[in-house]
């Protein structure tokens, strides 16, 4: 189904070429590179290289003034090899489509069909909201699979907008998911976000079927209709206030899955030292029940941040994570300095084995125990 969608979506691509090919269109061909080396010695295999090209193409087309059809192509290739130097290695690699997407859109409202990003949400580094993606924080890069479906959003004139999607065919877990998605189900939903004096704030609400039958702590249970409200705001008064929370709801019993409830609050602020330091703190509750509301399985991650640029061309940023019902913490400490084509990064961090609450994607190995990391990213 999903090589159907890529069909459909290069063929709408033929078609508006031919009916637009009088107007004054544009074509774009960009890319990034990126290799990596990891050094990570409490695993087996301890040292990961790995190379990725992702090359883009985008097409526009002016349909008046102020309406415009564009679409955006773009692949995913990418290479890697586990190592346990003079001893074994695995190597692996993808190609994969990255985006895939048409859209239409005018001065107020886009209409966009195909494999897309979609993201929303006020929470920075620990995400309740995170339905549709798999963004890592710690990720300079910030990469995620897409999702394919059709998203319309419309924009008021004092910065109201409105959302509202359809997807299909997407089984795999993203954000905060513990239950796959029944792909041959579509899910729908929509947002509403209005400002808000010196601020904004959100509601949203998704329908999915779930699917537990790869999990062997719950009942196998192949359709569960699951629904989702999430609420956020956002707020800038000297420092910057925000919060994030969704409750979501799996009308079959699926155990301590049945539902699930997730409340960040965070802040963040500028200091006035040498260059300016951001930092960024969260906190995340979490709860996992068979009643809704029961609060019997409970946890908290707290997570701070902190950026520091040392001038035009370098940047640190350090992150740290704790889990208060282990008692463990995660350190990640990033050093970016850009050259003139290239840009280098040197990170060093620490996970625990069960890094239980931070985002994760399959884009981005994070190895548990020490390790260090050497990245080279050349766009185009």
């Amino acid at each position: 189904m999903k090589k159907r969608i890529t069909y459909c979506t290069i063929g709408m691509l033929f078609i508006f070429c031919s009916v637009f090919g009088q107007k004054s269109t544009s074509l774009e061909f960009k890319g990034q590179i990126s290799a990596v080396g990891n050094y990570s010695p409490d695993n087996e295999l301890d040292v990961f290289t790995g190379i990725r090209y992702i090359p883009e193409l985008r097409y526009t087309i002016p349909v008046d003034s102020t309406k415009l059809i564009d679409f955006e192509a773009a692949a995913n290739i990418s290479g890697s090899s586990f190592i346990r130097p003079f001893d074994s290695a695995t190597t692996d690699g993808t190609l994969r489509p990255y985006r895939l997407w048409a859209r239409y859109s005018g001065r107020q409202f886009e209409i966009r069909a195909g494999l897309q990003k979609i993201d929303f949400g006020s929470a920075t580094l620990l995400r309740p909201l995170q339905w549709f993606n798999e963004i890592d924080p710690r990720d300079p890069l910030q990469l995620t699979n897409g999702v394919y479906g059709l998203l319309g959003r419309y924009y008021f004139l004092n910065n109201a907008n409105i959302w509202l999607w359809g997807l299909w065919r997407n089984e795999k877990r993203r954000g905060f998911d513990v239950v796959n998605t029944y792909q041959i189900q579509p899910e729908f939903g929509g947002r509403i976000q209005h400002p808000t004096p010196r601020g904004e704030i959100a509601l949203s609400y998704h329908h999915r079927t779930a699917d537990s039958r790869d999990l062997t702590s719950v009942p196998s249970i192949e359709q569960i209709p699951e629904n989702r409200i999430g609420l956020d705001g956002k707020w800038d008064i000297k420092i910057g206030l925000w919060f994030e929370a969704s409750y979501i709801h799996k009308s079959k019993d699926v155990g301590d899955l049945t539902n699930q409830a997730l409340l960040n609050v965070g802040t963040d602020y500028t200091f006035g030292v040498g260059n300016g330091l951001n930092v960024v703190l969260e906190h995340l509750f979490t709860s996992f029940d068979r009643q809704a509301f029961e609060f019997k399985n409970t946890a908290h991650i707290t997570a701070l941040s902190l950026s520091y640029p040392f001038g035009l061309w370098d940047n640190l940023n350090a992150f740290t994570y704790f889990n208060w019902p282990t008692k463990e913490f995660t350190y990640f400490l990033n050093f970016q300095h850009q050259f003139k084509k290239i840009t280098g990064y040197i990170m060093a961090s620490y996970n625990p084995k069960n890094q239980q609450g931070i985002q994760q994607n399959e884009l981005v190995n994070q190895f548990a125990g020490p390790g260090i990391r050497i990245m080279a990213v050349y766009n185009y």
